[in-house]
């Protein structure tokens, strides 16, 4: 009991039983509702109000009273050790670095030593203090994550070999992964607002028991502001940002504030963003520089000479993130919540595209750019406290979604502009249980059920004439994508120091897709699919000592085929067009994982992990013959036919380190590292390398930490892929990379110099500025089709009030 909950209690009087308690925060002496207090079967149960009160009459003289609360360690006491009428009882907070709370891994709350997988976490103060531009550098800046781009309005993470539609994304709970999630980068990422987000948790690995189809490499879920309530009172608070930096000239305004009461609370957020053109830096590859672009003037196309071959023309963009929550309780078993999220931006360019030449020397687009990408999430939430025999707590989720993209491009010197216009509709139904049973033993469970429809368009624009004539569609028009499920989890405390967590889930998938746009002479008209899958998860965290914990971890999971994979038209690359293949079966994943760490007398403390995944009957992307023909006419290009097909196996293994060292109270070091490698079976028996696995990388830092001033020196740093260490795919994506001296393309090793600084001025306002890339390194992070960013001086002034 001694690792949960712990408390205090302090009292005197004259009767040898206690009637009422009064629950309080050991450390800011505030009152806490919501306190579970039982006894040892359960028979009675209570929870204190909002006044942190709690009626013990219902309990006998001689039995045990559990007084718990997450976060919080607990004491067992009886009724007759209380000698008054009214006692105040004190809880213990546990450590908050040594015994962290999340929720990822079962939807509820959780510590983080008795999760087996790894998660790491990133709360709003070091959030704003990190001052990342958007959600794919807040991944970014943990270490963990690998972060590519083909653009700067983009961002697609990378986990432990797996990127995209094989990494799954929740916002408030909810999953944002949608039908068309496809296999190539993915720039989702950025339509989530970092500064509207409390915390983030990631898992680094599948979970797929809980979240389903997608979660093969792992999760990242999303938590933005929260309202929360007032005991006793009423009050408004808020925060307000301004920030602005010199690599691209970015431009940013925030603005949130929250109203809170006993029963009712509001949270409401603002972002404003408007980046520049990026410029890269001074020391690297000349094969990044941009020393042409093209312009249209006097109504033809141009190549000009860029007077500054270090800016990346065109990467500007604006974007804009609104949020809005409601929150009710009307009494301590019901809670509702209603939020609303919004984001969109302008038009942005695919950057990549735009560098690419012919052999003629020309440019290969004119334009290449991707509409605004449009989000709206809207989600209601009921929780409800039930009163164990069933469930302790139940969460019904019902949310709507709407994602609007698309993609424009025409080729140089030429007058038709083809676009794709696609909008999906999600909606979303989710019921999670908890069970406790003590502090032991919990019990997760619950369904989900998703629809997903796609409307796709296509159309050709000529600019000259202004005449719009009807063209492919990306997707099969009113495609619909739907899951069911049902899953559970247990944990198991066998021992104080030992606990088991297992789980099981099966998903069922029906795709339905229509192809009869008469535009390609498919001997096909329709794509069904109507499959199930059967994962599960076995784990076990031990700590023999308090300085040592040990996780190990074995676990299935799986990617059903989506909208994107059986029914999509597009050119991935000049001269290939990908075509749809209705004849898909799930992928499946089988991975193992071990963790270690120890801890040295509170201020040393190191990780390691090791992991390894098998991927069966991956959907990978290969040549393939539409009607007994490998090559079909695509946009007036004769073009390499391919399609996403069933079939290869990966194996995917690598090793992560973590240390962390409490030199003094004011002074600590802290680091990441990350090794991992795979390997994938070809049609013909041969092995290349895997397309997402990341080269070698990680973090180190210096921080130093005063009553008023942080400042933290650090640098990051990437390993090198020579040519032949490059998947296939990349080998013939020169315009990505460097050149050798043979020639072709690589991914060279680099690091940057950074320094980062808060100073707060009072309890409501400070500033932060930030040099990154001190030495002007230009570098591009592996398979990113944009340089990042040279010397780059960021300021921004926070006030809170």
């Amino acid at each position: 009991m001694k690792y949960l909950l712990s408390l205090i209690l302090i009292g005197f009087g004259l009767l040898s039983s206690a009637q009422t308690a009064v629950v309080k925060h050991a450390d800011t002496n505030e009152v806490l509702p919501s306190v579970i207090v039982y006894n040892k079967d359960k028979s009675v149960s209570a929870i204190t109000d909002f006044e942190g009160r709690v009626d013990l009459s219902g309990f006998d003289e001689e039995e045990k009273i559990y007084f718990q609360s997450m976060a919080f360690k607990t004491y067992v006491l009886t009724k007759r050790s209380i000698d008054d009428s009214l006692v105040i009882v004190y809880l213990q907070p546990s450590s908050e670095r040594i015994n962290p709370i999340v929720i990822s891994a079962s939807k509820f709350e959780q510590r983080k030593q008795d999760i087996p997988q790894k998660i790491i976490s990133t709360k709003r103060k070091e959030i704003l203090r990190n001052n990342p531009q958007t959600s794919a550098d807040l991944l970014q800046q943990s270490g963990q994550v690998y972060i590519q781009k083909s653009q700067q309005g983009g961002g697609s993470p990378l986990i432990r070999g797996f990127s995209t539609n094989r990494l799954l994304i929740t916002v408030d709970g909810v999953r944002m992964n949608n039908a068309i999630f496809r296999g190539g980068n993915l720039q989702n990422v950025i339509s989530i607002d970092p500064l509207s987000v409390e915390r983030t948790e990631v898992i680094l690995g599948p979970g797929s028991v809980v979240y389903g189809s997608d979660a093969i490499g792992g999760v990242m879920n999303f938590y933005t502001l929260q309202p929360k309530f007032e005991a006793d009172s009423t009050s408004f608070a808020g925060n307000a940002l301004i920030r602005y930096a010199t690599a691209n000239e970015e431009n940013t305004a925030h603005l949130d504030f929250s109203y809170s009461s006993k029963k009712f609370a509001t949270a409401t957020s603002l972002s404003i963003n408007s980046f520049g053109d990026l410029t890269m830096g001074s020391h690297g590859p000349d094969e990044y520089l941009r020393p042409q672009f093209v312009d249209r003037r006097d109504g033809e196309d141009v190549l000009i000479d860029n007077p500054d071959p270090k800016r990346q023309v065109p990467t500007a963009y604006d974007q804009y993130n609104l949020l809005q929550k409601f929150r009710y309780r009307p009494n301590l078993r019901w809670e509702f919540d209603l939020g609303i999220i919004y984001s969109a931006t302008s038009d942005f360019s695919r950057y990549d595209a735009l560098t690419r030449f012919r052999e003629s020397g020309n440019p290969r687009e004119a334009q290449w750019y991707y509409g605004p990408q449009k989000w709206l999430l809207t989600h209601l939430k009921a929780t409800h406290r039930g009163n164990g025999r069933w469930y302790d707590k139940a969460v019904f989720t019902q949310a709507y979604q709407r994602f609007t993209e698309s993609r424009n491009n025409r080729s140089f010197m030429d007058s038709e502009l083809f676009q794709n216009k696609e909008q999906v509709d999600v909606i979303s139904s989710s019921l999670d249980f908890e069970r406790r049973n003590r502090e032991n033993n919990v019990l997760f469970y619950g369904a989900e059920f998703l629809h997903n429809r796609v409307d796709s368009r296509g159309s050709v624009f000529d600019i000259e004439t202004e005449q719009r004539a009807p063209a492919a569609s990306r997707y099969p028009d009113g495609a619909s994508w739907r899951s069911l499920a049902g899953y559970a989890s247990y944990q198991w405390r066998v021992l104080n120091n030992l606990t088991l967590q297992s789980g099981l889930r099966y998903n069922h998938i029906w795709i339905d897709a229509q192809f009869n746009d008469g535009f390609f002479d498919f001997p096909f008209d329709e794509a069904t699919v109507n499959t199930g899958a059967l994962t599960g998860a076995f784990g076990a965290t031990y700590r023999p000592e308090p300085g040592w914990e040990f996780r190990a971890n074995l676990s299935t999971a799986f990617r059903a085929p989506n909208i994107d994979d059986i029914g999509k038209i597009f050119d991935p690359a000049p001269e290939t067009v990908v075509v749809p293949n209705p004849d898909l079966e799930s992928e499946y994943s089988y991975n193992t994982e071990i963790g270690i760490k120890k801890r040295f007398n509170d201020k040393l403390s190191v990780e390691v992990a090791g992991y390894h995944t098998y991927l069966k009957d991956a959907l990978v992307l290969r040549d393939f013959e539409l009607n007994g023909q490998d090559m079909i006419q695509y946009q007036g290009e004769i073009s390499q036919v391919q399609a996403i097909q069933n079939g290869e196996e990966a194996r995917i293994y690598g090793i992560e380190l973590a240390m962390r060292y409490e030199l003094t109270d004011q002074l600590e070091i802290y680091g990441h590292y990350t090794h991992l490698d795979g390997t994938q079976e070809e049609a013909d028996g041969s092995e290349v390398a895997v397309r997402h696995v990341a080269p070698d990388f990680g973090d180190a830092h210096v921080v130093y930490k005063g009553q008023r001033f942080k400042l933290d020196a650090f640098t990051v740093f990437n390993g090198q892929f020579d040519f032949d260490e490059l998947a296939p795919s990349q080998q013939s994506r020169p315009y990505l990379y460097a050149l050798d001296a043979d020639g072709n393309p690589f991914s060279p090793r680099w690091y940057t110099l950074n320094l980062r600084s808060q100073y707060s001025f009072s309890d409501h306002l400070s500033a932060v500025a930030t040099l990154e890339n001190i030495t002007d390194q230009r570098y591009r992070t592996y398979s990113s089709g944009i340089a990042a960013a040279g010397r780059n001086l960021i300021l921004a002034l926070n006030y809170s009030f």
